[in-house]
C-alpha cells in the first residue's frame, strides 16, 4: 500500500477486522489474528511476490497453519517479544553524538537502504519511504550522527489501531538497523525508545518484535528494556531471501566472515563447498568439471608469482612505478642511521613497515623524530626481517577492490577514534569501541592497546588514563586497517575514474585477478593519489553491499551464470573498459 492506509487482501479498504495485510515495502505483514480459517491465510502468504520478504506474523498455532500448505511455508525459528506501554518509562541514557528524529527526506530513505543493504536486509524502494512520511501506520524514525549528518540507525513502527482498528491497541518494532560503522555507541537502544515513547503517547498498549533466536546481543537489549517473550510465531514463505532459515543449520559456522560471504555465494548457484580448514578459511569450490581452491578471496587463479609481489612491499612498489603508478619515496632501514636520518630530514614525516606482512602489524605512521623511528623499526623487525621508510603522504586510505580488471567496490578506511563522555578514560573508551568492532564484524576488528595506540594517544596530547571530555573526537591509531579497529566507508558511486585507472593498471601490472590497491588520496572525488601496497587476499565482506562475492564467483565459475546474464555482464564489461 502506498499510503499506509488499512485494506484488505484484494486491495479494497478494510470495513470489518478480517484478513488484513499491510504492505511494508520489504514485504507484506499479515495480521494472522485477524484470519478466520488457515487456508485462507495459508493462500495468501503463498501470493507473496517475487524479491519480497512477507511476514505472518501473530501466528498462535503455527502447526495448523503449516498443514495447510507444507512445502511452501515454514515456521520462522523467531522469538516474539512485547513490552507493555502502560506506565512506560522511555527515559534512559542521553544520547552522546548523535540524535534521533523522524524520516524527512529523500536522501534519509537512501541512507535506510543502505543501512539495510549492508546488514543483509530487504531494500526498499526509496520513494515507498517518501510516500509513508506522513503515514498512520508506518513511521520511520533514524539516528543522526551529529558531527557529520550521516543517518546511522533506523527502526519502523507500525501502529495496528492505525491498520484495523486493532481492539488489542497493539503496536510493533520492525527493521531495527544499526551502521556497522558508526561511532557513538547506544543507537539501538536510543531507537527502541523513541518509538515505546511514541507508540505509547498514540494510545499503543504493547510494542511487539520479532527477533532470530540466537541474536543474543538484540535479545539482551530488549530485555534489558523490558520486553518479555510472549507464546506468538511468526511464519514465512520459502523462497530464496529465507532460505538460510528453513534449509537446517549453518554448517559453515566456523569460517570468518570472508570466507562466508563468497561461500555463501557459491551455495547459492549450486556449486558444492568443501570446507579443507574452517579456522585458516580455507575451501574448494567444484562446477561442473572444475574445482578450486581457495583461502577466503585468495584462489588458484593467482598464482604464486603475483602472490609474493604483493607480499614483499619494496617490490610492488617497483613493480608499479614501471607501469607509470605514482609511489612515494622509500629506502630499506638497514641500519644505516645517517641514510636514514637524511631521508627523514629530506621528508619531515616518515612511514615505517615491514616489508612483508598483512592486516597493519608492526606499521607506524607520521614519525618525525629519529627516536620514534627507531623504536618503530625496532618494533617492525618483530614482523619482518627487512623494514621500510617510506615517505609520509596525508590523506585519506582508499581500498579499491579490483576483480577481473575491473573496479567492483571502493571505500575509504578511517582510523579508529574513540569519543570522549567526559567520565571514562581513554582505555575504557577503547575496550567499549573495541567490543564495538568486533561485534560488527564478526571478531575481526579489534582496537590493539600496543605502542603504536599509546603513542597516537600521546600525539594528540592525552594518556590512557586521561579522561576525555564530553563529545571530543580522539584517534587512537594512525593506520585505517579493519584489523586495528579502523571503519570502512563505501565511495564506489563517486570515486574518481584516474583512481580506477590507477587501481586496473597496478592489477595488471602484477598480473593479478582479483586484489585490494589500497592508495592515499586527496579525496575519493579527485585524482590525486599515491600507490601504497597491494593486497592480494581483500576482504570482501568488507565492502557490502557491492557485489564483491557475486563478482568473485563469476570469475572462478563463468558458468554458473545463465548465458544471458554472462552477455549482459561482458557487455558491462566492455562498456567500462571503453569510459576508463
Amino acid at each position: 500500500m502506498a499510503d499506509g492506509k488499512r485494506q484488505d487482501t484484494d486491495g479494497t479498504p478494510a470495513g470489518k477486522r478480517s484478513d488484513i495485510t499491510l504492505d511494508c515495502g520489504w514485504g507484506r505483514l499479515i495480521f494472522a489474528q485477524t484470519f478466520a480459517e488457515p487456508p485462507a491465510l495459508a493462500a495468501t502468504a503463498r501470493a507473496e511476490q517475487p524479491g519480497r520478504r512477507d511476514i505472518v506474523f501473530y501466528v498462535r498455532d503455527p502447526h495448523v497453519l503449516l498443514a495447510s500448505a507444507p512445502q511452501d511455508l515454514f515456521l520462522d525459528p523467531s522469538h516474539t517479544y512485547r513490552l507493555p506501554l502502560a506506565g512506560y518509562d522511555a527515559k534512559g541514557p542521553e544520547p552522546r553524538g548523535f540524535f534521533i528524529r523522524r524520516l524527512t527526506s529523500q536522501a534519509d530513505a537512501e541512507a535506510i537502504n543502505r543501512i539495510y543493504a549492508v546488514r543483509g536486509m530487504v531494500t526498499v524502494r526509496p520513494e515507498f519511504f517518501w510516500a509513508q512520511r506522513d503515514a498512520r501506520a508506518i513511521t520511520y524514525f533514524v539516528a543522526e550522527d551529529e558531527s557529520t549528518g550521516a543517518i546511522i540507525g533506523t527502526v519502523t513502527g507500525i501502529d495496528h489501531g492505525a491498520v484495523f482498528d486493532d481492539p488489542e491497541r497493539g503496536s510493533s518494532l520492525w527493521c531495527l538497523a544499526v551502521d556497522p560503522q558508526a561511532r557513538p555507541s547506544g543507537v539501538g537502544e536510543a531507537l527502541v525508545r523513541r518509538l515505546a515513547e511514541y507508540s505509547a503517547a498514540r494510545g499503543a498498549a504493547y510494542l511487539d518484535l520479532s527477533v532470530i533466536h540466537n541474536n543474543e546481543q538484540a535479545i539482551g537489549l530488549y530485555e534489558r528494556l523490558g520486553f518479555a517473550r510472549v507464546p506468538l510465531f511468526a511464519v514465512k514463505h520459502k523462497n530464496p531471501i529465507n532460505e538460510t532459515l528453513f534449509t537446517g543449520p549453518d554448517t559453515d559456522h566456523a569460517l570468518n566472515p570472508y570466507a562466508t560471504i563468497i561461500v555463501k555465494e557459491a551455495r547459492r548457484r549450486g556449486i558444492r563447498v568443501e570446507v579443507t580448514d574452517a579456522e585458516g578459511g580455507f575451501f574448494r569450490l567444484s562446477y561442473g568439471g572444475r574445482s578450486i581452491h581457495c583461502r577466503e578471496s585468495l584462489s588458484e587463479l593467482t598464482t604464486a608469482v603475483a602472490m609474493s609481489i604483493c607480499d614483499d612491499k619494496a617490490v610492488a612498489r617497483r613493480i608499479v612505478s614501471a607501469a607509470g603508478i605514482r609511489v612515494p619515496a622509500q629506502i630499506e632501514a638497514a641500519g644505516d642511521s645517517e641514510a636514514m636520518a637524511a631521508f627523514l630530514a629530506r621528508h619531515g614525516r616518515v612511514v615505517v613497515k615491514p616489508a612483508r606482512g598483512e592486516q597493519g602489524r608492526g606499521i607506524a605512521v607520521n614519525l618525525s623524530t629519529m627516536a620514534e623511528v627507531e623504536a618503530a623499526v625496532a618494533e617492525a623487525r618483530r614482523y619482518a626481517d627487512i623494514v621500510l621508510m617510506e615517505e609520509f603522504v596525508d590523506g585519506q586510505d582508499l581500498r579499491l577492490v579490483v576483480i577481473n580488471y575491473r573496479l567492483i567496490a571502493a571505500a575509504l578506511r578511517r582510523p579508529a577514534c574513540v569519543v570522549g563522555d567526559g567520565k571514562r578514560d581513554v582505555r575504557s573508551l577503547i575496550a567499549v569501541q573495541s567490543r564495538r568492532r568486533a561485534a560488527a564484524t564478526g571478531g575481526e576488528s579489534r582496537i590493539p592497546l600496543d605502542g603504536e595506540t599509546e603513542r597516537t594517544i600521546r600525539t594528540a596530547g592525552f594518556a590512557l588514563d586521561s579522561v576525555l571530555p564530553e563529545g571530543q573526537e580522539l584517534q587512537v591509531r594512525k593506520t585505517a586497517n579493519l584489523h586495528t579497529g579502523g571503519t570502512i566507508h563505501d565511495v564506489t558511486d563517486t570515486v574518481h575514474p584516474d583512481l580506477v585507472d590507477a587501481s586496473i593498471k597496478a592489477a595488471r601490472a602484477i598480473e593479478i585477478p582479483v586484489v585490494g590497491i589500497d592508495l592515499m588520496v586527496k579525496a575519493p572525488h579527485g585524482p590525486d593519489y599515491v600507490f601504497i601496497e597491494a593486497n592480494e587476499r581483500p576482504g570482501l565482506a568488507n565492502h557490502e553491499p557491492q557485489p564483491t562475492a557475486e563478482r568473485l564467483v563469476d570469475l572462478l565459475f563463468p558458468l554458473s551464470l545463465p548465458a544471458v546474464v554472462r552477455q549482459a555482464v561482458a557487455e558491462q564489461y566492455q562498456g567500462q573498459g571503453a569510459e576508463r
